[in-house]
């Protein structure tokens, strides 16, 4: 582990401060949320920024609140071990809660937040897909005032998102959920605890007397430049009853429509076999009614 190199770090109180800090230094700093993944950039890869614009001072981007219309803002500051714990998210999105519970180790769900997290744009992030397959949006911050994208929209390569450089991403929001909404998430990783992704599947369904699927998605990491939607899988379960055959199908179509490499972790065609295999448990999982509680989903699964 390498000394960093001396740096200039400001903590300014609120979202025009920090974007005017950006404009007015210039190339070379970068936003610190909880710091998870700049630190051990910083401490281990040999990354030099010469600045870091501490967010955590500005008031307002915590929080899990479930607004008027039903839908749900996660505050980018939000922790991942906010998240898992949530009732609002284990209430309303069970498998949302399982892909937080899925980030690294408790100490750093302690730290990362929801927000560096979509920020840093790593393809393998757990949350990622879930929150795709929610159609969540995101809000961002700028000197030219707010906007939202669908979350989707966000990433735009690894490690790389249509976020301008004084741009800050200040909240994840879910719309209103039906009352038939399922779904899960399963991460495939060799290691049963702290590991990246080789494949993750989120999916989310609108069923209707419980097998009837009136609306699906389905969202895929660390199998693409980018997370991504397995649209034409999602196609094939529409206004059908998801049964185990068609469930074969979404899958296979699924794995079709992933664009792996291969790489030290895994090979491209593995991936693709990990993304058909478990896109059929999730959707089965979904339809079945999987529990909240993530450490139960883990126990079955390995």
């Amino acid at each position: 582990m390498k000394r960093p190199e001396p740096l200039e770090i400001f903590q300014p109180t609120s979202l025009k401060a920090a974007s005017t800090l950006v404009k007015e230094q210039g190339p070379g700093g970068r936003f610190l949320a909880g710091g998870t993944d700049l630190v051990i950039a910083v401490k281990e890869k040999g990354y030099k920024p010469k600045y870091v614009v501490d967010l955590k001072r500005i008031p307002g981007l915590t929080g899990i609140r479930v607004e008027k219309d039903g839908s749900v803002t996660i505050g980018a500051l939000t922790t991942m071990h906010e998240v898992e714990t949530s009732p609002v998210v284990l209430n309303k999105y069970p498998f949302l809660a399982r892909s937080a519970a899925e980030v690294g180790s408790v100490q750093i769900r302690n730290r990362a937040t929801i927000g560096g997290n979509m920020a840093n744009a790593t393809p393998s992030a757990d949350v990622a897909p879930a929150l795709i397959a929610l159609e969540a949006k995101a809000k961002i911050s700028g000197l030219n005032g707010e906007r939202t994208i669908s979350l989707e929209e966000l990433f735009r390569g690894p490690g790389q998102t249509n976020l301008a450089p004084e741009e800050i991403l200040t909240a994840i929001v879910i719309p209103p959920a039906s009352s038939g909404l399922r779904g899960d998430y399963i991460k495939f990783s060799p290691r049963e605890m702290m590991d990246l992704a080789y494949v993750g599947v989120a999916v989310a369904l609108d069923l209707h007397d419980g097998k009837q699927c009136r609306k699906a998605r389905i969202a895929l990491g660390a199998v693409s430049p980018t997370p991504m939607r397995a649209r034409r899988a999602e196609a094939l379960l529409e206004n059908q009853t998801v049964t185990e055959e068609l469930a074969e199908k979404a899958g296979a179509e699924a794995a079709a429509e992933s664009k792996p490499i291969s790489d030290v972790r895994s090979s491209a065609d593995y991936r693709r076999e990990m993304v058909r295999v478990n896109t059929k448990r999730a959707l089965l999982n979904a339809v079945a009614g999987e529990p909240a509680f993530w450490v139960e989903r883990r126990d079955r699964r390995y």
